[in-house]
Parts: C-alpha cells; sequence; structure tokens
C-alpha cells in the first residue's frame, strides 16, 4: 500500500488544519497508551508543535534531548539515548493507538522511522495499522521486539558514520538470530507448563514486575561482554564504546525462561543493553536485570542490597556490613569446572522508585542459574518457606550455589536469604 501525501508541508499548515492536529494531538495524549508517562507526551507535543511553528530546524537529538529532557548543551547523546528510545516508544504508541482508534479530527499524527518531524496524514478506513500494528498487538509481543529492533538500527544509522552503521548492522542481525531463538523457547515454555505464572509463590514473587505497571514494557537490561584473552573468563565487560559486545550462551539461555514467564503474565517485554542505557530509561518502566560483573546496573543497584558484589578484581558476593561473609569461585580449577555464586533478588529501587529483579552470577553460569531458579515454581516455592510471612511487597534476596562441570549449570541451591 503506498504511503499517504502529507496533509499540507510543514509550517504552510491553514488555521483548521492546524486546530484538527493540535486537537489530534489533544487526544492522543489524553490516551491511555500516553497519559500515564510524562516523557512521551512531552516528546510528542514538541514535535507537533514546533513543526507547526515552521520550526523543523529544531528537531534534532541534541537539541530535544536540551529543550525536552532538560539535558545539558554538552551531554554526551551516544551515552544517554533518551531521546532515541522516547522516540522509538512514541512510534510504537501511535501504532498502538490507531489500532484502537479512529481520528475524530480526520488526521493522523505520525513519527517515520529515523526522523523527529512529525507527519499529519489524511485518516482514511486503510489505514487501519496494517502489518505493524498486528506485530505490534501480537498475542505475547514478542514480534514487537523484533520490529522495534530493527526500528532501532534505521534510527540510530543515520547519526553515525559508516563504521558506525556497520556496527548496528552486526549487532542487529546478531540480535534477530537470539531474539528468534527466545521466541522459539518462549513459546516451548510456556506449551510445557501452561499456568507458569499462574499462582502460588511463583506468580506471588514476581507480580511487582509483572502486574503493577502502567502501559509501557517491562525492561529486561543485560550485560555484555568483549574477549579478552588475558582474563581469565576469557571476556570482559562491554562499555559504550565496545564495538562488538555480545552476551553468552547462558546469558541466552536465561533470556528464554525469562521473558516467556513476562509475556505468559501478560506483559510487554523490551530488551535493552545494559552498557548503552541511561538511568532515565530505569525511572519509566519495572527492570529486570541479567548479569552481574557483566552488568553496570546490575553492580549499581545492588550496591544498596543486603548481598552485593565485591569491587573487581576480586569478585565475590558479600554481606553488606559482614564482610567475613563471603562467596567466590575456586581459582584453583579450571573456570569451566569452577562452582558458581548467584544473586536473586526483588527490591524497590530508591534511585528509579521501580521495582527491579536481578538474576547475577558471578560468572555466567551463575547468572543462567539464578534465571532458572526464579522463573521454577519449585524453587520459588522453597525460597518462600525460609521467609515467614511470605514474599508480599518485601524486598527479597538471596544467595545461590550452582555446581559447574565442563562448563555446563547445575541445579542451584540457596545459600542465604534475606528479607526486609
Amino acid at each position: 500500500m503506498s504511503k499517504p501525501s502529507a496533509i499540507r508541508d510543514e509550517g504552510v499548515h491553514k488555521a483548521e488544519e492546524r486546530e484538527a492536529i493540535l486537537g489530534e494531538l489533544r487526544a492522543i495524549i489524553a490516551s491511555p497508551h500516553f497519559c500515564n508517562s510524562k516523557r512521551y507526551p512531552a516528546l510528542l507535543q514538541y514535535v507537533v508543535e514546533n513543526t507547526l511553528a515552521g520550526r523543523s530546524e529544531l528537531l534534532k537529538e541534541r537539541t530535544l534531548g536540551v529543550e525536552v529532557f532538560d539535558r545539558p548543551p554538552t551531554y554526551d547523546t551516544n551515552a544517554d539515548t533518551v531521546v532515541r528510545f522516547t522516540a522509538a516508544e512514541v512510534r510504537k504508541r501511535l501504532l498502538l493507538y490507531y489500532s484502537e482508534h479512529r481520528s475524530g479530527t480526520g488526521v493522523r499524527i505520525s513519527l517515520p522511522a529515523g526522523s523527529y518531524i512529525p507527519e499529519f496524514l489524511p485518516d482514511h478506513p486503510e489505514h487501519a495499522g496494517g502489518d505493524e500494528v498486528s506485530a505490534l498487538n501480537h498475542e505475547g509481543g514478542t514480534e514487537a521486539l523484533l520490529a522495534e529492533a530493527a526500528q532501532h538500527d534505521e534510527e540510530v544509522a543515520p547519526e553515525i558514520g559508516k563504521a558506525g552503521t556497520s556496527v548496528l548492522r552486526r549487532w542487529f542481525w546478531l540480535g534477530m538470530i537470539a531474539l528468534v531463538l527466545i521466541i522459539v523457547g518462549a513459546v516451548a515454555l510456556s506449551m510445557r507448563h501452561g499456568a507458569t505464572a499462574g499462582g502460588g509463590a511463583l506468580e506471588e514473587f514476581w507480580a511487582p514486575i509483572v502486574h503493577n505497571q502502567g502501559p509501557g514494557p517491562v525492561l529486561i537490561c543485560t550485560g555484555g561482554v568483549v574477549f579478552n584473552d588475558s582474563n581469565r573468563s576469557g571476556v570482559i565487560t562491554a562499555d559504550k564504546n565496545s564495538e562488538y559486545p555480545f552476551v553468552s550462551m547462558q546469558i541466552a539461555s536465561a533470556l528464554v525462561p525469562i521473558s516467556g514467564l513476562v509475556e505468559h503474565s501478560g506483559a510487554k517485554a523490551q530488551l535493552l543493553p545494559a552498557p548503552t542505557t541511561p538511568l532515565s530509561e530505569l525511572r519509566e518502566h519495572p527492570v529486570i536485570l541479567l548479569g552481574g560483573y557483566n552488568n553496570q546496573w546490575a553492580m549499581r543497584m545492588l550496591e544498596s542490597q543486603p548481598f552485593q558484589f565485591t569491587p573487581e578484581p576480586v569478585e565475590s558476593i558479600a554481606e553488606r556490613g559482614h564482610p567475613e561473609v563471603r562467596w567466590s569461585r575456586d581459582r584453583s580449577v579450571p573456570y569451566s569446572s569452577a562452582d558458581d555464586y548467584a544473586i536473586v533478588a526483588r527490591f524497590r529501587d530508591a534511585s528509579t522508585g521501580n521495582w527491579v529483579v536481578a538474576l547475577a552470577g558471578l560468572g555466567r553460569n551463575g547468572t543462567e542459574a539464578a534465571a532458572q531458579f526464579a522463573t521454577s515454581p519449585d524453587h520459588m516455592r522453597a525460597l518462600e518457606e525460609q521467609i515467614p510471612g511470605g514474599f508480599g511487597s518485601r524486598d527479597i534476596m538471596a544467595v545461590l550455589k550452582t555446581r559447574v562441570i565442563d562448563g555446563k549449570t547445575g541445579a542451584p541451591s540457596i545459600l542465604a536469604v534475606r528479607a526486609k
């Protein structure tokens, strides 16, 4: 289907057209897809009003960051992606809005991928949303992750050089492969377990994450690594400047049950890389942190919790206020044969105000074991039995141990539990 023409070129709208567009903007902002957020309506209103005023030169990433999100004029747009993330979310919510509503003004507002300049299109019956909306509304929502990954690649590529575009393409295709595996695993998980999150200790543990949220997604923020032969594990933590970060097979294995549980519970999931995710994103949604030393946000948010990771190069889990209580991998045996340890935590983070679940191992096997533990009804019942009064709305933390044999992750067991 060919793309409809815009009602009029930017900045030359007649008075009645302007009023129709502004009326449509007010209706969108008042809808459930936008009214529960501050950032999404703010960005949409700014770009629409400035386009109508003929000031499209202001609709650049840095200017939007300064004017809409109060960033300093010299802020690093590569480190702080608030504009790109918010624009992608606005695009998705506009599609969802128009999948449920016909325009009352005869105008549809669209924010094309790769641009911050909105388009104002005549509303015709054939614009019911098409394949994009059906993908976003597909039961389980995993297809939306794929569409959003592709959209993110489109919108970021024009802002960097050719080398950056090549990196993004590699990221995109690797991400596509990983997400396809996640989809297959999540479907199999749902078919096998049916009502996995349908009751008992497992549902109670995850309720603050998957039930007490607005229209936005649950963020799954995963750590990334790059190869480094000098390190015992063979990798080091990726940062925002790493060209080819990746996740291990153990982290990919952890993503399968976690994403399956979130989507089976009726929530939407969005996958984000920890190295390039700013704090502003974590303030908007509940978040699941996967990874320990390879996840900067897990390290930071666990600093105030009873169990936390000690600073590198001494990799261990310690109890706050009790330095004598410590768990670490045996360095006298090969890395692939050293038993691993992990933190499973659920708490409301003071810096974001949102609920956080951290599934974080000393190594990749520990993170995989933590994900297995946190999605197992049997393990959750065992954890609840050690907490008088149950989970409720309390902060919960546990330290796990898992056997590692030839790089394979064994069953997790509980070593210590804290609740408040």
